[in-house]
């Protein structure tokens, strides 16, 4: 009996099917980052009908996941991050929870008219949308199963499986899970995302999860120098074939010569740079904090000061007030009361935040504060606080 059909029209060695099924789940998550993510929850970039028509066929066919649904869950995530509202945040619902659940609390959360209503807008509605892939989104991977049999025979079961869990354990939950749990921070935004690793190819450059939250509707997700966003490289690949139109990136710190009086223009661009400023501000100051963390460690008089507090006072002086959590709050507080340096310099970060909260008073006014925070931090004694304040009056 001839059993040769079984082994499908293409026939590869061991390590030929590995390579194919990474290849074919690697275009599954360059789909979700790109199309899904970056061009539909964010508007981060503009797409082709042809690349957006690709994208949405293949997410069809290997996730079954419904734009519209995608978008909106995505969108609120963001909206709500880590509060009872979230849909999926370890920090709510707890590690375990969001990494082996998180594709069970998507489809609770797809389920959501609410949801899908409130923060579903602007998702395609043609005629393939309403007709197939949102009708009917089972067929997608029923037919990629055939596909897959068809072409490499009893291996195809497995890439196939391998192709459905792609997804829900790559995005759902090492990017929901970790990407809020584990991992460094570049900036002190008001969530709790993390970078999982700089060189994260196998997923997309979504790992990279900290520079998204503070920046989401950038196109490109890395921003340090050692940080590589392989979704990026797709995108500019695209856009130098005609595919792809970047429409927003992260801002990035430019210095001009250093302004002796500031105007509107220094105030924007510091506004605008904030995320940045705070964590050069924190990066600038770091050798008179170390200093000082050890006088008051030789200090008898001054509390026992615990391994951490180096990396608490880096964290402390990248944060907002009101984003310091509860606990932190009279650790802090007691650090400050035993050092006029520390409290200087942490007060001195804090009044940068209520510059660029945009409050009530006019861009005059606003202006007027900044000016005299720099002519204070010169003023102040303190040398990293005066280097600061100079590059603050170049920023453009």
């Amino acid at each position: 009996m001839n059993i040769e059909w079984l082994n499908g029209v293409v026939d590869l060695p061991w390590w030929g099917y590995i390579l194919l099924t990474l290849a074919l789940t690697h275009v599954t998550i360059a789909s979700v980052t790109i199309f899904l993510h970056r061009h539909q929850a964010h508007r981060a970039l503009d797409l082709h009908p042809i690349a957006s028509h690709f994208f949405r066929f293949w997410l069809w066919l290997t996730t079954a996941q419904i734009t519209k649904e995608w978008a909106a869950i995505h969108r609120k995530h963001h909206a709500k991050c880590e509060t009872t509202e979230d849909p999926h945040s370890p920090q709510v619902l707890g590690i375990k929870k969001v990494f082996f659940e998180g594709w069970e609390l998507y489809r609770a959360e797809a389920a959501n008219m609410e949801t899908i209503r409130k923060y579903g807008h602007g998702t395609p509605d043609d005629w393939l949308e309403r007709k197939l892939y949102s009708k009917h989104s089972a067929w997608g991977p029923t037919l990629m199963a055939v596909i897959d049999l068809l072409l490499f025979g009893v291996n195809g079961i497995w890439i196939w499986a391998i192709q459905m869990l792609w997804i829900p354990v790559t995005a759902a939950g090492v990017i929901n899970g970790i990407g809020h749990f584990w991992g460094y921070r570049n900036f002190e935004c008001e969530d709790a995302s993390t970078n999982i690793v700089p060189w994260g190819i196998l997923i997309g450059g979504e790992e990279l999860h900290n520079n998204h939250h503070t920046f989401g509707t950038s196109a490109k997700l890395s921003y340090k120098w050692f940080e590589f966003d392989i979704g990026w490289l797709y995108i500019r690949i695209l856009a130098r074939l005609g595919l792809a139109k970047v429409r927003k990136v992260a801002p990035k710190i430019k210095l001009a010569e250093t302004r002796p009086v500031l105007d509107e223009m220094a105030l924007q661009a510091v506004i605008a740079n904030r995320y940045a400023i705070a964590a050069s501000y924190a990066r600038m100051v770091k050798a008179t904090v170390y200093s000082e963390l050890e006088r008051l460690k030789a200090s008898t008089s001054a509390p026992a000061l615990n391994v951490n507090l180096r990396k608490k006072m880096k964290i402390w002086l990248k944060q907002d007030e009101k984003d310091v959590p509860l606990a932190e709050k009279i650790h802090l507080q007691t650090v400050l009361a035993h050092s006029a340096v520390l409290t200087q310099l942490y007060q001195m970060r804090q009044e940068l935040s209520r510059i660029w909260e945009r409050s009530t008073l006019t861009g005059d006014e606003l202006v007027q504060q900044l000016q005299d925070w720099c002519q204070r931090a010169e003023a102040s004694g303190i040398q990293a606080l005066a280097d600061f304040s100079l590059r603050l009056r170049a920023v453009a």
